[in-house]
């Protein structure tokens, strides 16, 4: 079996990858009175004020659903316990240093409200009947990240104050941890949606590992439809040297693959060395990124849809992850 020497490609065979990567993809015009606007109810000021119990009660009670979403208010044995956890830790003077890093880092969320308001847009065009749902930013010492439900989206903006922040989550692994910065939200957000079984069916059945590929190979090509110029790097999670050197040593990886009989894999913990989350896939080199068998997936969906004549609905209602895979015929990209 062939290990990968991930990097050793001439720079100007990564620069070319990397182009047709990462270029903006044909997408359809959205008529004006067809978009979408997107506001943002900031609720962190408001939060991080909350010094008492009495203050701590009233913001639950003003907002219940965010409360136990972002606060896990369900997770206490008793209201007691939790204003006591609540009020020592919006007291602790490390909030307030806190505070001032998401007010320097999110001044304005103008930006984060325009890009949703454009995938939610595109969204809409291919359902219509989607409700946008209401999104509101906290800040709660690192309790929360991203919690989306049906009607909400919940962001913990100090979660994503990006790399060289003065705080970041801790107990949170480097690989995952480089991925919590503010251009990564929206693509999480999108990828969610896409991933959800009102979008993207399955066939709950098909235990093989060529069916979880397939599945998130849909998702990604879903999200990329609702942003169109995202970088393939940002919405797969990747750094743009993994990108480039997944995209230049694709037959290696499909060679170990075809190898080692993976496609049609049923073990969890194998399957998991390929699609789970993890800093590298060793089992192919030392410097093949994790979760590299989601993005062949997305390679091989990318290749379906190139030969197939079918709106997105189509590809996303299909479950049958062996007639995607067979009907698009998949070859590594030849360089």
């Amino acid at each position: 079996m062939r290990k990968l020497s991930w990097y050793l490609l001439v720079v100007i065979v990564l620069y070319c990858c990397a182009e047709k990567q990462e270029a903006c993809i044909d997408a359809p015009v959205i008529a004006e009175e067809n978009k979408v606007s997107i506001a943002i109810t900031r609720l962190e000021k408001e939060l991080l004020a909350c010094k008492t119990k009495e203050q701590i009660r009233g913001f639950i009670n003003r907002y219940p659903s965010i409360a136990k979403s972002a606060l896990r208010t369900g997770a206490y044995p008793s209201d007691s316990v939790l204003l006591e956890v609540l009020v020592n830790r919006f007291n602790n003077p490390h909030m307030d240093s806190l505070r001032m890093e998401v007010e320097r880092v999110f001044p304005s969320l103008e930006t984060l409200e325009a890009d949703f308001s454009r995938a939610f847009s595109y969204l809409k065009l291919y359902y219509p009947n989607f409700k946008i749902p209401k999104i509101y930013t906290v800040t709660t010492g690192f309790d929360t990240d991203l919690i989306i439900s049906d009607s909400t989206i919940v962001i913990g903006l100090d979660y994503y104050l990006g790399e060289g922040a003065k705080f970041r989550p801790l107990n949170t692994p480097q690989y995952i941890q480089k991925r919590y910065a503010k251009e990564y939200i929206v693509s999480s957000c999108m990828l969610l949606y896409a991933s959800s079984p009102a979008i993207n069916a399955t066939d709950l059945k098909d235990k093989t590992l060529l069916a979880d590929m397939v599945f998130y190979g849909k998702s990604y090509y879903m999200a990329k439809q609702l942003m169109p110029c995202l970088a393939d790097s940002v919405l797969m999670e990747f750094t743009a040297k993994e990108l480039q050197g997944s995209i230049a040593n694709q037959d290696i990886v499909w060679a170990h693959f075809l190898d080692n009989e993976l496609l049609y894999e049923t073990n969890n913990f194998i399957k998991q060395k390929y699609i789970g989350e993890r800093p590298k896939t060793f089992d192919i080199g030392e410097d093949c990124p994790g979760r590299i068998g989601r993005w062949l997936g997305w390679e091989i969906v990318e290749q379906y849809m190139d030969k197939e004549d079918i709106p997105i609905q189509e590809l996303m209602r299909t479950k049958n992850a062996q007639v995607i895979f067979e009907s698009s015929n998949y070859r590594p990209i030849k360089n």
